[in-house]
């Protein structure tokens, strides 16, 4: 695996919220402190983020977007059909990048390996180096408070900048 950045991603209470920090590195070099690593994709309907490498990330959300427009905005459809065509190019399956893809029904983490998870609990992912961190907060916080799913996202996000040092604590978030 590589080291790069945090994305965590949510769904509940009828809303998605996708966040990540702003942190570019180069090995154990920081090049960037706010890049923007989440994005809408499909009018707005589809939320999406993405660790690793940025050349690489743009390259698959043009190829999902692609999908997306082909499948009329259909996610799960979708994720199947991007799945299939990153696992199967030699030169997409090298590229070293994650992406989390959400919308108020589904969550889904997918990687160049073909992989298209979708998490247990149907609401929260997460992706890259802070990861790990990202999500244990989001399942404490969820747990144990009442937060909207925006703060929620927030303060989990927070953690891992507190954690990780390939994270940072300049946070994008997004929500539908």
């Amino acid at each position: 695996m590589f080291d790069a950045t945090t994305i965590l991603g949510y769904k509940a209470d009828g809303k998605a919220v996708i966040g990540g920090d702003g942190q570019v590195t180069f090995g154990n070099t920081v090049l960037k402190s706010n890049a923007t690593k989440i994005r809408t994709l499909y009018e707005g309907k589809i939320l999406a983020g993405f660790a690793g490498s940025t050349a690489d990330a743009f390259n698959l959300f043009d190829m999902f977007e692609g999908i997306l427009a082909e499948k009329r905005g259909d996610l799960f459809k979708s994720v199947i059909g991007f799945s299939k065509m990153w696992r199967k190019d030699k030169h997409l399956r090298q590229l070293e990048a994650m992406m989390i893809v959400l919308n108020t029904e589904h969550i889904f983490i997918l990687s160049g390996t073909g992989d298209v998870v979708e998490p247990q609990d149907g609401k929260i992912a997460a992706i890259g180096s802070g990861g790990n961190y990202a999500i244990s907060a989001a399942r404490a916080l969820e747990k144990h408070t009442d937060l909207e799913p925006r703060v929620l996202v927030q303060e989990s996000l927070e953690v891992a900048g507190d954690l990780c040092i390939y994270t940072n604590k300049n946070i994008k978030i997004l929500e539908l």
